[in-house]
């Protein structure tokens, strides 16, 4: 698939300029990560940065599992916008292994893998649930073979590590990526990642779990709606659009916090062309800079949760 133009999709993972971003007043967030799974924040001390920031609507969406959202519905958090801080709507991220249709196309994905957001699962479906606990499961075995390799390689981490082996929450490799800062053998998360653990790294272990369809039907049966979570070159590749909208998605992520202008507006643009919902977030962790600062160069307008939760609110779950 070619682009357009000669000018190649961003990666999602390269921080944009400090000096093109403009701070707007934002009131929504959906997409951000407590510590039930990679983040660094409690569920209840997030959801307070979200409140002091002045969002009203918001969605957790930690890996694999709902039990920082859930944390919170116990707790009577979230029911509705006020005061005491944004309504909450029930999300998730499922990192998803590339079904062999979508790596026939000759799709180029970053890490092979595309990530899906589910929005308004219910959070009682047993059947969800198992799904979640294997990939979960599949989670801790790349975890641990990540340790071997490091260990290997002169990067020992098992102190450092011992403690998030121990949770039963979502692990992920910012968790070895923070406990090799504790080690002293890297200077930052990010050094991590480009020294070792991304898909070119030494350390590397590739991702075992649910195929990218598998994620969406599991969002779906749950009640839920699935969105392609940041992915820039989307526009530049509609059959891989086609494809996952067969398979129900309707809707992805466009104003992401990492997105350039011009990415954000093409999102859009496809967004409106297929009729697709709009979401967008900060996809909040921690490590490199507080909710508010996450929060003052992401712009998600009111419309995206508002309709967001009128799909919800109909059942439209899949096309």
């Amino acid at each position: 698939m070619s682009r357009r133009d000669s000018r190649p999709a961003q990666s999602r993972f390269v921080e944009p300029v400090r000096s093109m971003v403009t701070p707007r007043r934002n009131h929504v967030d959906l997409h951000c990560h407590t510590d039930r799974s990679d983040g660094v924040l409690p569920p209840l001390e997030l959801y307070a940065a979200m409140r002091d920031a002045g969002v009203r609507y918001a969605a957790v969406t930690d890996h694999d599992t709902i039990t920082g959202y859930r944390d919170l519905a116990d707790m009577g958090v979230g029911p509705q916008a006020g005061e005491g801080g944004p309504q909450l709507i029930s999300g998730v991220e499922i990192n998803s292994v590339a079904d062999p249709e979508l790596l026939a196309m000759g799709v180029e994905l970053e890490e092979g893998e595309l990530h899906m957001l589910g929005f308004g699962m219910r959070i009682d479906d047993e059947t969800f649930a198992a799904r979640l606990a294997g990939q979960r499961d599949g989670r801790r075995t790349r975890l641990l073979l990540m340790i071997d390799a490091l260990r290997d390689l002169g990067y020992p981490i098992d102190d450092e590590i011992a403690p998030i082996l121990e949770s039963e929450e979502a692990l992920g490799r910012p968790h070895i990526a923070r406990a090799l800062v504790r080690a002293g053998h890297v200077a930052s998360v990010q050094d991590a990642f480009d020294r070792l653990i991304d898909r070119n790294g030494p350390a590397y272990i590739p991702r075992q779990g649910l195929r990218t369809s598998q994620a969406i039907e599991a969002i779906i049966e749950a009640g839920g709606i699935a969105v392609l979570a940041h992915y820039p070159a989307a526009p530049e590749q509609p059959e891989l659009i086609d494809l996952l909208a067969g398979w129900g998605v309707t809707g992805v992520e466009v104003y992401y916090r990492r997105f350039e202008p011009t990415t954000t507006a093409l999102m859009a643009e496809l967004a409106r062309k297929r009729g697709l919902l709009a979401t967008g977030g900060s996809d909040y962790h921690g490590d490199t800079m507080s909710y508010a600062e996450a929060h003052a160069t992401t712009l998600v307008p009111e419309a995206a949760a508002e309709e967001l939760l009128a799909a919800l609110a109909s059942g439209t779950t899949a096309r």
